[in-house]
């Protein structure tokens, strides 16, 4: 069948290294001791998958895609299909992933241990590419995001996004390491590392606004036309609107988190969506860092309550910074 009409399908997220996630919670964790969990979520994962949940809750159309193998594969695709998120993966060879994590709220800890994921053949990676090329014709975004698994080329995104935004099609990168620094200079329409990753495409610690500024504008410079910087407080952004680059600080309403796994995937849906209805960067912004917020309230990435977030909005500090010197 035809891709669904532009009416049903806007949003594509690309999930290359998908996974089965188990969070447990267990209250008054301690290593070396036996626990029993007081609440066990099993949800499907990656950075790709997290975004289209966070799209659903804002019944923003979206459809997920990318790479799912083995038992678990079919288990991903299932949990997506219970969520009613509308999802098109192709079958691989090998197994998908499966992360672990540990939820203490009596501590606010999170520990987390992730697969390295299945090996992918070129075979199976062209197949994605076309999945791609299909989805992509009804899109207003594509989305990449999270690691590549084992077998794919670092420059990847990079072609990807070159393709893509030859046939007119908006891209947004969130990666890390040597695929975020190739895919950012293909000149995706925003990029969306954290802290850690942004330090690595920059080559420096980034400590005071002074380097955040320079970071963004370095990334800028390398090809994306928009930048976001995601922190555990807020997030540093830079947009280019009306002709004029802008730069923001951002920073979230105190709140007193379960877990912050996903609060960058939420913030960035939130962004977009808020984007597509046509708010400015600024309201975006500040919609966003709500709704990343919100979804340190819940456990599961991408889960998040819309109301929450509409609620914590009007606490979101917003500031427009000069550019850096």
């Amino acid at each position: 069948a035809r891709p669904p009409g532009r009416s049903l399908l806007v949003i594509v997220t690309v999930t290359l290294n998908a996974a089965l996630d188990r969070t447990l919670t267990v209250p008054n964790f301690q290593r070396g001791q036996r626990h029993r969990a007081s609440d066990v979520l099993t949800l499907a994962g990656g950075k790709g998958i997290n975004i289209a949940r966070a799209l659903k809750r804002l019944d923003v159309p979206v459809v997920a895609t990318g790479l799912a193998g083995g038992r678990t594969g079919t288990r991903i695709v299932e949990e997506l299909t219970a969520e009613a998120i509308l999802n098109d993966f192709v079958r691989i060879g090998e197994e998908s992933r499966t992360s672990t994590a540990v939820v203490d709220p009596t501590e606010s800890s999170y520990s987390e241990i992730n697969e390295w994921g299945p090996r992918v053949t070129a075979v199976e990676l062209e197949t994605l590419l076309e999945k791609i090329r299909y989805l992509s014709r009804g899109a207003d975004f594509v989305v990449f995001a999270g690691s590549l698994p084992r077998g794919v080329e670092e420059s990847f995104y990079a072609e990807a996004t070159r393709e893509l935004s030859r046939r007119g099609v908006q891209v947004v990168l969130d990666a890390e390491g040597q695929p975020l620094r190739l895919g950012t200079e293909a000149e995706p329409w925003l990029v969306s590392p954290n802290q850690r990753e942004a330090e690595h495409v920059v080559g420096q610690e980034l400590e005071d606004e002074e380097d955040y500024l320079m970071a963004l504008d370095a990334i800028a410079e390398l090809g994306a036309r928009n930048v976001h910087i995601t922190l555990e407080a807020g997030c540093y952004a830079l947009f280019r609107e009306d002709r004029q680059v802008h730069r923001y600080r951002a920073l979230a309403p105190t709140v007193d988190p379960v877990s912050t796994v996903g609060a960058g995937d939420v913030l960035l849906a939130q962004f977009i969506a808020a984007h597509l209805a046509g708010k400015s960067g600024e309201d975006a912004l500040r919609l966003g860092v709500a709704a990343g917020a919100a979804s340190t309230l819940e456990v599961g990435a991408g889960r998040f309550d819309p109301r929450e977030a509409g609620r914590l909005a009007a606490g979101v500090q917003m500031a427009e910074l000069a550019a850096a010197v």
